[in-house]
């Protein structure tokens, strides 16, 4: 069973094995509307929570991504340089935008459960 883990910038985080997937929440793209590009990071790259590590950008802005937790690139959704509308169809699913691995238990508990989120919505 996985869990998703929200951050109050509208990132998600979920846990699938050993690593972590990352991406925006269906609030996020909701209110950006139609996404046109995704600005991806460098597979390899430690990221630090809280801190930038893409761009995403619609029709209507252009928003940072903030990691919500901190870690290693071990993967990126390539799919999204032909397809950032994946993040529009499914934002909490094929839409993902990274894979972490070495996720510390601090980061990953400092984050909002779902009802949590849903409350500060």
């Amino acid at each position: 069973m996985s869990e998703t883990r929200y951050t109050k910038t509208h990132e998600w985080a979920r846990k699938e094995g050993e690593k972590v997937l990352v991406g925006i929440s269906q609030h996020a793209q909701d209110e950006l509307g139609d996404i046109v590009y995704v600005e991806l990071p460098s597979m390899g790259a430690c990221i630090n929570a809280g801190q930038p590590f893409g761009v995403v950008e619609s029709v209507k802005a252009a928003s940072d991504l903030y990691a919500p937790v901190s870690g290693e690139i071990i993967a990126v959704n390539d799919r999204l340089q032909d397809e950032p509308g994946l993040i529009n169809q499914d934002a909490e699913g094929e839409g993902w935008i990274i894979a972490l691995k070495d996720v510390p238990d601090a980061d990953w508990n400092a984050l909002m459960t779902e009802a949590d989120y849903k409350a500060v919505l």
